[in-house]
């Protein structure tokens, strides 16, 4: 068997959550391929080569692939996947972008957010917001997925020596154009790696309390922040700060939930952390029935004490 995964990088930084993918195609078994598309993208390419398991590393760098548009990344994925028996990405907002699409092009049906590998064609993934895993078996000749990392653990970033060979092939599907972007730059860790993440709830009461109440909590920490859907829709914070099940997927090893009445969604996204701590005034409130600690009280008196102990 052969599997091909693609890379998901910056176009200067191999993404941690490649390592995760990498870890599952191992499991399957036979020789992994990173496929790495992007522009300048060199440095990628050898960051994946001294990936641990890692056989062989082709690099796609033309501007057609430099703000990763998920057309033409799609195209050339289904034009270089022809020759796997898998093809694998990261369950994170551009690999669900792209996957699907190759996926359609290659005329295969696809397997989302895979979180065990039982053979080479059967997977287990979770179903009805995380209440129940299903176990399903692919028939297809290619298997396409999209691997929810925090269910397996990073392969080493180091200790591989894999070949990067060029790729001339240029997919320009001409359908897309990049227009902008606004980058937000955070000394905190990044949500989806962080050992530590504060999420508030509609609970905080506005964006300004949130940031009142938790900023310095999460400091204190060295923590990331996130929040739930209600307080994402309320538009007390942006929407990649989202946990849950249409948001980001995280497995922190302490994971504080504050103001968060634990909907079903949110709880799919964070359910798997090691330890969960809720805060919340209100002690029949769902989050309670997953949290390893609860405190029923007000939040904007119980944090400001629990930051002056820390």
């Amino acid at each position: 068997m052969s599997i091909l995964v693609i890379a998901e990088h910056d176009n200067k930084t191999l993404n941690g959550a490649t390592l995760n993918v990498v870890a599952a195609a191992q499991k399957i078994g036979g020789d992994i391929t990173v496929l790495v598309a992007g522009s300048g993208a060199q440095a990628v390419a050898d960051q994946a080569a001294q990936v641990a398991g890692v056989s062989k590393v082709l690099l796609a760098d033309n501007a057609a692939y430099a703000n990763q548009l998920a057309e033409n990344v799609a195209a050339l994925v289904a034009q270089v996947g022809k020759g796997y028996s898998h093809i694998l990405a990261t369950s994170t907002t551009t690999g669900k972008n792209v996957l699907p699409r190759a996926a359609a092009l290659l005329d295969v049906s696809m397997i989302s957010d895979i979180i065990a590998v039982e053979s080479a064609k059967t997977f287990k993934r979770p179903i009805y917001a995380g209440n129940a895993i299903a176990t399903v078996e692919s028939s297809e000749s290619i298997v396409v997925a999209t691997v929810r990392g925090t269910a397996f653990d990073p392969v080493a970033n180091t200790g591989g020596s894999a070949a990067v060979e060029a790729v001339a092939d240029v997919q320009d599907a001409g359908i897309s154009q990049f227009i902008s972007e606004e980058i937000v730059k955070s000394e905190r860790p990044e949500l989806t790696a962080a050992r530590i993440v504060v999420s508030g709830g509609r609970g905080v009461g506005s964006g300004e309390n949130y940031h009142t109440v938790l900023d310095p909590l999460a400091d204190k920490l060295g923590a990331a922040q996130g929040a739930s859907r209600a307080a994402v829709d309320a538009g007390f914070v942006p929407n990649d700060m989202q946990v849950g099940q249409t948001g980001k997927i995280v497995a922190p090893d302490l994971y504080i939930a504050v103001g968060i009445s634990g909907a079903i969604q949110h709880l799919a996204g964070m359910k798997d952390s090691k330890v969960i701590v809720a805060i919340n005034k209100d002690e029949e409130a769902p989050i309670n029935a997953v949290a390893d600690y609860w405190l029923v009280g007000d939040l904007n008196t119980v944090v400001p004490s629990l930051v002056a102990q820390l």
